[in-house]
């Protein structure tokens, strides 16, 4: 197939690029920072002429949709870059769809699922009336609303997938990225950070999620909603404690926090349905991707 990735350099983009490109297709990079890759191409999706820009004179049969501001505290100290690239930027893809045909992967997160504090199968959704809790959690939630409203209006053909806690290589820190790039660099670096103790999560490997996600394009369901997420449950302070483990240090950098207001709380996944349909099989346990994350930044930061 030939494929476009928007957001292609970004920390799930990068690696989902190889892994589409390992699988033989064609595979176009869009993002906005410059790169030297012979199929890139830049673009700021937030700008309707650049998006119709990207696509003119080309064809693709997939795109896969990362381009996206991340996480909640970003999403409230940038909240118009937030609005403007998750929003509006997924707006500008869903119209040049319309036009051209091609299927869509979009990309959620499990932060729609806000204050729900049961099994976060799918069609939760469906049932609830959810409290999206942030404005990154709203941006996304809104995205999907433009999906679904996008095909019943105009027969576009969309999976949407909500990952959870996508960790690894490839994560480079800044105070924005997952709790877990923040607890391995700042336990790496010796710098203090927080940690939640009422939190609970599923953190799923970046390899493992690219696997995974590098397999819907050949397995579309038009319509379908999958969520992306590991098999280890676990609170944050027992990631913390794996990494403190790793480095050989105490926990005098950490300071002990019950929870954080405005965040989900608890994150338990049901990824049956991505099992079924996509073969969606972790296979990294925290106990080694924390290790090899750690090694990947001491190799990045130490020298």
């Amino acid at each position: 197939m030939k494929i476009l990735v928007t957001g292609g350099l970004g920390v799930v983009g990068l690696p989902l690029v190889a892994e589409l490109r390992s699988k033989g297709h064609e595979v176009w990079i869009c993002d906005l920072h410059q790169h030297h890759d012979p199929f890139y191409l830049r673009c700021d999706v937030r700008h309707l002429r650049q998006v119709q820009a990207l696509f003119a004179g080309r064809s693709f049969d997939c795109v896969y949709h990362l381009a996206a501001e991340f996480g909640r505290h970003n999403g409230e100290d940038y909240y118009e870059n937030l609005w403007a690239t998750n929003v509006v930027g997924t707006k500008n893809v869903l119209t040049v769809q319309r036009k051209q045909g091609f299927r869509l992967v979009f990309f959620s997160s499990s932060e729609v699922y806000g204050d729900y504090d049961g099994v976060m199968s799918e069609d939760v959704m469906e049932d609830v009336a959810i409290r999206q809790m942030n404005d990154y959690a709203m941006t996304k939630w809104v995205g999907e609303m433009q999906v679904a409203n996008a095909a019943e209006l105009c027969g576009t053909e969309t999976v949407r997938v909500r990952l959870f806690n996508i960790y690894g290589p490839g994560e480079y820190y800044s105070p924005y990225r997952s709790a877990l790039c923040i607890f391995c660099y700042r336990a790496l670096t010796g710098q203090q950070y927080q940690v939640y103790t009422d939190h609970h999560r599923t953190s799923l490997y970046i390899d493992d999620a690219v696997r995974t996600l590098g397999n819907i394009c050949e397995r579309f369901t038009p319509g379908e909603v999958y969520n992306i997420g590991g098999t280890e449950y676990h609170d944050m302070r027992a990631v913390s404690a794996m990494v403190l483990d790793y480095l050989g240090r105490d926990d005098d950098i950490v300071e002990y926090v019950e929870s954080e207001p405005m965040t989900t709380r608890d994150k338990k996944v049901d990824t049956a349905r991505a099992a079924r349909d996509l073969g969606h099989a972790p296979t990294v346990a925290l106990a080694e991707g924390i290790p090899r994350t750690i090694e990947w930044m001491k190799g990045i930061y130490a020298g």
